[in-house]
């Protein structure tokens, strides 16, 4: 698993509370395969507070792809709905919670507008 994703699995955690997911609620799992291993990050929500462990526990919500992948993901280079419409990543259960979660991954290094610079401040 990339440098990328540990780095904002552990940032959301010590954040614990995001604004943009205030009416959310739910478990969503993320599940990095590499040929026969795979490395789980399960994120509890509820109501913006947030809770981030290794677990491999049931989810509302699972998230399946690639450690690279997500590492793009991770950093804005990639987008989690365009590598969903690609077939590049699945998604399993509530549908909605991927929607939700959506808004806190970063945004492209090269886009302008509110959502780049929340973001820039956040880091």
């Amino acid at each position: 698993m990339g440098e990328a994703t540990t780095r904002f699995f552990e940032d959301l955690d010590r954040r614990g509370y995001e604004p943009r997911l205030e009416k959310a609620a739910g478990t969503v799992r993320f599940d990095f395969r590499e040929d026969a291993h795979t490395d789980h990050w399960l994120v509890l929500i509820d109501h913006g507070t947030l809770k981030v462990t290794r677990a491999e526990h049931e989810a509302d919500t699972v998230i399946s792809t690639s450690p690279e992948l997500f590492d793009d993901i991770a950093v804005g280079r990639e987008h989690v709905i365009a590598a969903l419409l690609r077939g590049d990543l699945t998604v399993t259960g509530n549908a909605l919670l991927v929607l939700q979660i959506e808004r806190i991954f970063p945004g492209s290094p090269d886009a302008r507008g509110p959502r780049r610079d929340f973001v820039k401040e956040a880091c």
